[in-house]
Parts: structure tokens; C-alpha cells; sequence
């Protein structure tokens, strides 16, 4: 797939992140990962994203890393895009990318480097010089430590012809609105807050209308549904499932930090696709939690 290619296919339809399944000792379990991927295809996503936040990238080794990848991309190729997600200091970022690409992925997430904070040159120069590193098309995700401005993106841009894809994960709309007026069509653009169909219809405002839904790893026919709900303006289903999964699936994902991706891995489990546990330092839901959130997938009815 050409960047170009890429740019098309991020412009339109659903997204997701499948989690990473582990066994009880905290081991990547390629068999049942690739059943994961098996399950979730049908259900209509444009692309899937391997190893990406929800899929823990963070808590990846080298070696894990490849497995992932390169179990995602044998069992979807020719069914289903694969793009990596990829981040770290700029070597290792490089690195993660370049293995990717070796391993037949369609293009890379760049999730932000570690730690430390940046000015906006450096934050350049990183994007740049992962770009540079490979010849399939790059998405620069704008969270956490990195803050893109529009004015650094620009120039970015035309040094980076690969560079085809803005995911947001700040939900600064003066900073979402600037970019996307300096910018324009350059690049595809995508929301990536926590949990996006919350912000889903205010993003469709900024002609920003796709996102990467978390819960389509455990209900993805409701995910699909949300979907196109939003793409057809049908406020009435998008708000009937904000009021009755939605909200109160916050109340338990806000309970402790990461959870945003402990709660999604307990969904599954729920569906009957146990990803086993989380690596440390994030933590499962507990008993009661867990209870909880099978009721409000029970309301949902068959996935």
C-alpha cells in the first residue's frame, strides 16, 4: 500500500486497536490473537491497528514486537489493513517502524516518545527522521508529550511526502481547528481521544469524522451501529447509546488511570475473547467492576 493509499483508506469508515492477548504469565499468545483478528474482520473496520495504546505498544519488547506484527499481518493479509503503531525515542522509534515495514505492514501510528518534553523543533526533527526511515505512509499521533502546532506541521509536511495521517488525542479544539485550516486535505485526519464516540459528532463538526473505537473489541456490532449512526446523522441512536453504554462505561473506565485499557481487555473477556491479563503497570478491573460493566453488554444484546 502507497502512502497515497493509505491517506484514502484512513478517510473514511471505522477504526480499531485490538488488544494484545497475553497468557496468565504476562506472555504474548499469538494463537489466540490471530482467532481475535479472525473474529473481529467480518464485522466491517477499514483498518485495524496492531500493537497500538490499546494494544499496549508500551509494554512491548523488541521480540514481542515482531510477533504481533507479524501475526497480524499473516492472518489479515489480503482481508484486512495492518498498520503498527510505533514510538519511543527516535531510534527506537525508527527501529519499530523499520520492522514493521520488513514485516508487510501498511503504515505506521507514531505514537509519541518517551518521557521527556520537546520544543517543537525537536518534535520535527523525530517525526521527520522516522518518515525518512521508511517508504510507507506514516500517521503522527498529537498526545500526550507531543503537541504538533500547525505552523511546525506545514513545513513538516512538504519535507515528508509519507507523512499522510493526523490523529488527534489532545481534544484542543483551537489547536484542532488551526491545523486543520493551515493543513487542509494534505492529510487524512482521525480522532483519537479515549473512548472517541463520546467526541465523535463534535469531530464530524471539524470535518474530522473518523475515529479508532476501543470497544469494537469486545462489541462490535454496537461499534458499527454507533458508526453509522454518525455518518448518517442519526442523532437519536447516537445519543440513545451515549445514555445507556456509553456514559456509564466512563463512570468505570475514569475509576483508576489506564483503565481505558484494562476495561477494554475485560470487555473481551465478557464477549467470550479472553486477551488475558494487562502487563504491569496497568492494572484489571476488579470483581465489581468487571460485574458492572457486564451488565451494560448485556443491554446491548448479541454482538
Amino acid at each position: 500500500m502507497t502512502p497515497s493509499e493509505l491517506k484514502h483508506l484512513l478517510s473514511s469508515g471505522l477504526l480499531s486497536f485490538p488488544v494484545t492477548d497475553f497468557d496468565p504469565a504476562g506472555e504474548f499468545r499469538a494463537p489466540t490473537y490471530a482467532r481475535r483478528l479472525e473474529w473481529l474482520m467480518p464485522y466491517g473496520a477499514s483498518a485495524l491497528f496492531a500493537a497500538g495504546g490499546t494494544g499496549e505498544f508500551f509494554s512491548l519488547t523488541a521480540a514481542d514486537y515482531r510477533e504481533v506484527i507479524r501475526t497480524a499481518v499473516t492472518t489479515c493479509r489480503g482481508r484486512m489493513p495492518i498498520i503498527a503503531g510505533a514510538g519511543g525515542p527516535t531510534r527506537q522509534a525508527i527501529a519499530f517502524a523499520q520492522e514493521a515495514e520488513a514485516q508487510g505492514a501498511q503504515g505506521v501510528l507514531l505514537l509519541p516518545h518517551y518521557l521527556t518534553e520537546a520544543s517543537q523543533e525537536g518534535l520535527a526533527a523525530h517525526v521527520e527522521a522516522v518518515c525518512r526511515a521508511v517508504k510507507f505512509g506514516v500517521i503522527i499521533y498529537n498526545r500526550g508529550v507531543c503537541r504538533l502546532t500547525a505552523a511546525t506541521l506545514a513545513p513538516l509536511a512538504e519535507r515528508c511526502p509519507n507523512l499522510v495521517g493526523f490523529k488527534d488525542g489532545l481534544g484542543e479544539i483551537e489547536l484542532m481547528v488551526s491545523i486543520r485550516r493551515k493543513l487542509g486535505d494534505r492529510f487524512a485526519y482521525l480522532g483519537g481521544l479515549p473512548t472517541a464516540e463520546v467526541y465523535a459528532a463534535a469531530y464530524k463538526a471539524l470535518r474530522v469524522p473518523v475515529y479508532s473505537s476501543a470497544v469494537f473489541n469486545f462489541i462490535p456490532r454496537t461499534a458499527m451501529e454507533f458508526y453509522r449512526a454518525l455518518a448518517t446523522d442519526d442523532h437519536t441512536t447516537m445519543n440513545g447509546l451515549l445514555d445507556r453504554f456509553f456514559l456509564p462505561y466512563l463512570e468505570i473506565r475514569n475509576r483508576r488511570p489506564g483503565y481505558a485499557v484494562s476495561i477494554v481487555k475485560a470487555g473481551a473477556r465478557l464477549a467470550g475473547h479472553d486477551a488475558g491479563p494487562v502487563r504491569p503497570p496497568l492494572t484489571d478491573l476488579t470483581a465489581e467492576e468487571t460485574a458492572r460493566l457486564a451488565e451494560l453488554i448485556r443491554a446491548l444484546g448479541p454482538q
